[in-house]
């Protein structure tokens, strides 16, 4: 039904929108991400291509510092066969000094040191050993011990270090892989470098280490073939390294973030001589090299690491791709938008036209069926319109009221009418609404109260509506009010009556509670004295059932005492007045167990008293309630071999602390617990624990005048257990004579 009267011509815009403008801006996205997804990946082929044009230089550096950092050793070899060639034999004073003067730490400190290794046959050998005694150095003697056809032992080794000094002696051309280098230097002329060993200085520790040798013979110029060289053999020059300093050092000015391995590949089986740590599957760049050095032919395997490492001017471009793909997101979004922006105003007319119609609909429909009578006033405050209630409240017909003024229906004659605070003229300055009550005189001459409440309506072009008014007939609401006034002037004289007869009875039990500490009193003194007199002096013309029967009288009107004292102390709680005060209830439950302690001085109680306890109550009474329950603790706990009383205090979520006291003593039957507080009610018997039953009577009126509660629990033999809580306090009634 709201779709009548709407063109139905506009609707079809939004399909048009569909056929033309999403298409369009799906076609907007993907163009612009294929552009942008192209020239992503022209940068990153073109960054990827520098970055390993870079790689392969890099590495061909340190290959190159490797070979350059071998070739110095090779340099420093030479010099000292120069010096073993041109001497016949130098002594350990001109190899040191030559040696000090290369400063070998300093400038290869990868270098193990320098040194000299005869060749020798079994008598060259011996006629070495002579030699090196005779010259004041000592036994020469080499190792492993045992008899071979040549002999390369170790003779001079700087610097003089204690590991060099405990490898000078030891025969390396008894090891294979020693050997074979030292005979291809030999043999050829050349400084051979050997396969990876383990350095003699380096003792247990595995770690590569390699040999240069450089051939030494007794001519200044080496002969020509291979034989005339072993003849003519003296020894070598060797430098011992190892392999990882060496490597590290020598690459270290050129070195980035590239990752090297070292294979030795000269033989079948290859060995890693050095590897970098952090060497993974995830490379973006490798490169292998293969270079000769002095024999051996060794593999440098280079790794570029991941794309973040070796290509860092990617993380740019993959921003710049972000960048584009959100530029074309928005792009998309822009053209979505106004797409769709045409078919949502559509969608936005068509639900406010609906909304207008429902809305006038709930307004007329809360006009003609609200039980409160309303009605629709023009600018000069004449009814427009009505609803079926105005009518029945006023008495007419909706036609006899339009265009009648308001004012005329009120009745302004006479006093006001009876108004409630709620009925008062309020007048809303922001809304402009205006509420009073007044007389309004109905056809049949009927007065009724009326509540008016006047609020201010939207005008719609060309119409004279200014004002809504509400008309609530509260005749009833009035009448009820008054009578509800006269019933409560009737409740407060019955309250008050009622305060004069409790009143009254106060003062007749403070007469008998006179009457029982006076009257009562006289006849037990009597008793009493005459009891004493008796058993004084005519004691000796008793026997021992009379004495027996005497003493019972007088204990029994001592006990009688006791309960007239009790009987007038639980008067007096309930009718005193309270002096509240903050009361800090740890010191006093100590000051009740001192009382206590120096009563019975016989007995040994522990008392355990939670420190901290403060409340807000009459210190008197709560120093008799403390001394009414920490007194039945000590009382019950006289058969108790190690007696226990615990004062203390337990709080839980959401309500008042609850304290206690605690004892270990006989405890009580918990069935019997609701008959613990009554007057003169006791759970043992009065030779087993003796007392009058008003102590716990009287806790619990001090409880009640503080508004408070209180429980016990125990069980018989396990103890016993009395919590309470304290509220806000209760006055006793006030005494009017």
């Amino acid at each position: 039904m709201l779709s009548d009267g709407i063109d139905p011509q506009p609707t079809s815009l939004p399909r048009y929108r569909w056929r033309f403008g999403y298409p369009f801006a799906i076609l907007v996205l993907l163009v612009s991400l294929g552009f942008v997804l192209a020239a992503w990946n022209n940068a990153r082929a073109r960054e990827l291509k520098l970055a390993e044009a870079q790689f392969h230089s890099t590495v061909g550096k340190l290959a190159s510092l490797a070979q350059l950092r071998l070739t110095s050793y090779d340099i420093t070899l030479r010099g000292g066969a120069s010096l073993f060639a041109a001497l016949k034999w130098p002594s350990p004073e001109h190899w040191r000094s030559y040696t000090d003067g290369l400063a070998l730490q300093n400038r290869f400190p990868s270098l193990v040191g320098l040194g000299f290794a005869a060749y020798a046959d079994p008598g060259k050998l011996a006629r070495l050993q002579i030699l090196i005694h005779d010259s004041g150095n000592g036994r020469f003697s080499v190792r492993p011990h045992g008899r071979r056809p040549q002999y390369g032992p170790i003779v001079y080794l700087e610097p003089r270090t204690r590991e060099n000094l405990l490898a000078v002696g030891y025969d390396m051309y008894s090891d294979p892989v020693r050997q074979a280098a030292m005979r291809a230097a030999m043999d050829s002329g050349q400084t051979r470098m050997s396969g990876m060993v383990r350095l003699v200085q380096d003792g247990g520790e595995h770690a590569p280490g390699l040999l240069l040798y450089s051939p030494v013979y007794d001519s200044t110029t080496p002969p020509e073939d291979a034989g005339q060289r072993r003849l003519a053999m003296k020894g070598w020059v060797y430098a011992p390294f190892r392999v990882a300093p060496m490597l590290q050092t020598a690459v270290a000015p050129a070195k980035g973030n590239e990752r090297m391995r070292v294979v030795d590949v000269t033989d079948q089986a290859q060995v890693v001589l050095y590897a970098d740590p952090g060497i993974g599957a995830a490379n973006t760049f490798t490169h292998s090299l293969q270079l000769a050095f002095y024999g051996r032919r060794w593999r440098f395997d280079f790794f570029s690491g991941p794309e973040h490492v070796a290509a860092p001017q990617l993380v740019a471009i993959n921003r710049l791709l972000l960048a584009g793909i959100a530029g074309s997101l928005l792009l998309f979004a822009l053209a979505w938008m106004l797409a769709s922006t045409e078919a949502r105003a559509q969608r936005i007319a068509e639900n406010m036209t609906a909304s207008y119609r429902r809305s006038e609909q709930r307004f007329r429909n809360s006009m003609r069926y609200s039980a409160i009578g309303k009605a629709l006033l023009d600018a000069r405050g004449n009814i427009v319109e009505i609803n079926p209630s105005f009518a029945t409240i006023v008495g007419r017909s909706a036609g006899e009221l339009a265009g009648q003024s308001l004012s005329g229906l009120l009745d302004n004659i006479g006093s006001e009418p009876l108004r409630t605070a709620q009925m008062n003229p309020v007048l809303d300055e922001q809304g402009g609404v205006v509420r009073t009550t007044r007389t309004l005189r109905r056809r049949d001459g009927e007065m009724r109260h009326v509540q008016l409440t006047f609020a201010p309506v939207p005008n719609d072009p060309g119409s004279d509506i200014a004002r809504l008014v509400q008309v609530d007939d509260v005749t009833e609401r009035l009448r009820a009010e008054t009578a509800v006034q006269a019933l409560n002037r009737t409740l407060e004289a019955r309250v008050a009556a009622r305060t004069r007869e409790l009143s009254e009875a106060n003062r007749e039990l403070e007469s008998f509670a006179y009457s029982v500490s006076h009257d009562l009193r006289a006849p037990l003194r009597a008793i009493e004295g005459f009891s004493r007199i008796l058993g004084e002096r005519h004691a000796s013309s008793l026997d021992a059932t009379g004495q027996d029967y005497l003493e019972r009288v007088r204990k029994a009107t001592a006990r009688m005492a006791e309960l007239i004292d009790a009987l007038l102390k639980l008067s007096r709680i309930g009718r005193s007045g309270l002096n509240l005060v903050d009361v800090d209830l740890s010191a006093l439950a100590e000051e009740v167990g001192a009382g206590l302690a120096d009563a019975e001085p016989q007995r040994t109680v522990e008392l355990r008293v939670q420190p901290g306890m403060h409340v807000r109550g009459d210190r008197a009474l709560l120093l008799t309630l403390l001394d009414n329950l920490m007194g039945n603790a000590w009382k019950f706990t006289g058969n108790t071999p190690s007696p226990l009383v615990e004062v203390g205090m337990e709080t839980g979520a959401g309500s008042l602390p609850a304290y206690f006291v605690r004892d270990n003593g006989a405890g009580f039957d918990a069935g019997y617990a609701d008959k613990l507080f009554r007057p003169f009610q006791r759970l043992h018997s009065q030779d087993e624990f003796p007392g009058h039953g008003i102590g716990l009577a009287s806790v619990k009126r001090i409880i009640e005048r503080h508004g408070g509660q209180i429980g016990a629990t125990g069980s018989t033999g396990g103890g016993a257990k009395f919590w309470f809580r304290l509220g806000e306090p209760i006055e006793p009634a006030i005494r009017t004579d």
